[in-house]
C-alpha cells in the first residue's frame, strides 16, 4: 500500500511541477512579445459596460461610482445596469442615478445572470462591450489599459487582473494569495493562447463575438467559462491585460466559499464534458493538449490522494485504539534529531513544489503591486486551502455524476 501511495504522490507532484515550469518558461519565451504589446497606443472607442444585479443594494452604488471615476472619455462610456428581479432595495439605491447621462437602468423578471447579460447585449449600440459584477470595483486606469489591447484586430476578448478587496480575515487573505496565483496563471495562459475563462469582473469583448457565436448560455451557472470555451473552439483570440486591476469581494465564511467553489468546479467539469472534443485535440493548441488535460488530471488525482489519505488515517486511528486497549494510554515522546528528517524523493519534490507555488504567488503580487513580497497569506493559501479543497472537489464530482446543478446562491 505504501508503495502505491508513493507512486501516486510522486506522480501528482511531478506533473504539477512540470505544468508550472512549462507555464513559467512560456512566459519567459513571450517576454519580447509582451514588451512590444505594452507599448501599444491608447485606444478610446465607445464602450458599453453591463452590470447584472440581483439583491446588490449594499454594493451597487460603489460599483457604479468606480466606473464613473474611470480615466476614460465620458462621452465614450455607456453603463447599463440590468436588475434581474431583485427582492431587496437595489432599485431604490439605483434611484441615485436616475436621469444620469451615462448610467441606464433596466429591470426584468428574474431569469439568471446570463439572461441579464443577454438583455444588455441585445440593446448595446457600441462595437465593444464589457461586464462588471455588482460586488466588484475597478482601478481608474483599468479600462484604457484593456482597450489598447484591441488595437490588435485579432484580439476578440481581454481579461483583467483580479484582486480581493480589503481582506478582513484569514479566509479572505488566503483568497488574495489564491487570486495572485490566479493572475500569474491567467497571464501565462494568455502567453500560449489558452485562456478558458473570461471572468465576470471586467472582461471585454468585440461585439462581433456575440454576432458570430451567439449570446451567453446557462452553462452550469458558469457562463463566463462557457463563453471562453466557445470562443476557443471557434479560434477567437483571448488575451490578458495584467495591469488592468479589478477589486472583488471574496466570501468571508467557509460556508460561502464552499458554495462558490462547488459551483466553479462543477461548472468547469460540466463545461469540460460539453466541450470534451477539445481535450487532447491539437487543433486547439496548448489549451487542448496541456491546460485542460492537466486541470482534469489535477482534480482526479486530488480525489485519489484524498481517498488514500483517509484510508491511511483510518488505519492509524484503528492501530492507536488497539494499542490503547492493549497497553493503555501513554503520552507520545518527542526526541528531535536531524537524522530523522525525511529526505525521500517525494519529500524533496513536495518542498520544491511549495517553493514554486510561493514564487508564483510573489510573481502575481509583482504583476499587480509592482514589487516582490512575501506574507502569511501565501502560507494560509498553501496549507489551509489544501485542507478544505477536497470537500468541494468531492461534492463537485458527485454533482456531475448525479446530474445535480450547483446553485448560484
Amino acid at each position: 500500500m505504501q508503495t502505491i501511495v508513493n507512486i501516486i504522490g510522486t506522480s501528482v507532484i511531478f506533473f504539477s511541477l512540470y505544468f508550472e515550469v512549462f507555464l513559467l518558461i512560456s512566459l519567459f519565451e513571450s517576454k519580447k512579445k509582451r514588451k512590444l504589446s505594452s507599448n501599444l497606443e491608447y485606444f478610446y472607442p465607445p464602450v458599453t459596460i453591463l452590470i447584472p444585479i440581483w439583491n446588490e443594494e449594499t454594493t451597487i452604488v460603489d460599483t457604479i461610482e468606480s466606473l464613473l471615476n474611470l480615466d476614460y472619455p465620458k462621452d465614450k462610456l455607456h453603463i447599463m445596469v440590468i436588475d434581474d428581479g431583485s427582492t431587496d432595495k437595489s432599485l431604490e439605491a439605483l434611484q441615485k442615478f436616475k436621469g444620469h447621462p451615462i448610467v441606464e437602468v433596466h429591470s426584468k423578471p428574474n431569469g439568471g445572470k446570463f439572461t441579464a447579460l443577454n438583455f444588455g447585449i441585445e440593446r448595446m449600440k457600441t462595437d465593444f462591450i464589457g461586464c462588471l459584477d455588482a460586488d466588484s470595483f475597478v482601478e481608474k486606469n483599468a479600462l484604457k489599459f484593456i482597450m489598447r489591447r484591441f488595437t490588435d484586430p485579432e484580439v476578440m476578448a481581454v481579461t483583467p487582473s483580479m484582486i480581493i478587496e480589503k481582506p478582513s480575515n484569514i479566509l479572505r487573505k488566503m483568497q488574495r494569495a489564491e487570486y495572485s496565483y490566479g493572475n500569474f496563471m491567467r497571464k501565462a495562459y494568455g502567453s500560449i493562447g489558452a485562456i478558458h475563462i473570461t471572468p465576470g469582473p471586467f472582461s471585454f469583448f468585440r461585439k462581433e463575438v456575440f454576432e458570430k457565436i451567439g449570446p451567453y448560455k446557462h452553462a452550469h451557472n458558469t457562463e463566463d467559462m462557457e463563453m471562453a470555451m466557445r470562443m476557443q473552439k471557434n479560434h477567437m483570440l483571448i488575451v490578458n491585460e495584467p495591469t488592468a486591476l479589478v477589486f472583488t469581494v471574496g466570501p468571508d465564511t467557509i460556508k460561502k466559499l464552499y458554495k462558490q467553489r462547488v459551483r466553479w468546479v462543477s461548472g468547469f467539469l460540466g463545461n469540460l464534458i460539453d466541450y470534451r472534443d477539445m481535450l487532447l485535440n491539437k487543433k486547439h493548441g496548448d489549451l487542448g493538449l496541456i491546460v485542460l488535460p492537466f486541470a482534469l488530471f489535477g482534480i482526479l488525482m486530488s480525489l485519489v490522494t484524498i481517498t488514500i489519505s483517509l484510508y491511511k488515517i483510518s488505519i492509524q486511528v484503528i492501530e492507536a485504539i488497539q494499542k490503547i486497549l492493549t497497553v493503555g494510554f501513554s503520552a507520545p515522546q518527542f526526541d528531535f534529531s536531524w537524522f530523522f528528517i525525511d529526505t525521500s524523493v517525494l519529500s524533496i519534490m513536495t518542498v520544491t513544489l511549495i517553493f514554486f507555488i510561493i514564487s508564483l504567488i510573489m510573481y502575481g503580487y509583482r504583476t499587480v503591486y509592482g514589487k516582490w513580497s512575501i506574507s502569511l497569506e501565501m502560507f494560509y493559501f498553501i496549507f489551509l486551502y489544501s485542507f478544505i479543497t477536497p470537500f468541494w472537489l468531492m461534492k463537485s464530482v458527485y454533482n456531475n455524476i448525479k446530474g445535480v446543478h450547483a446553485p448560484w446562491r
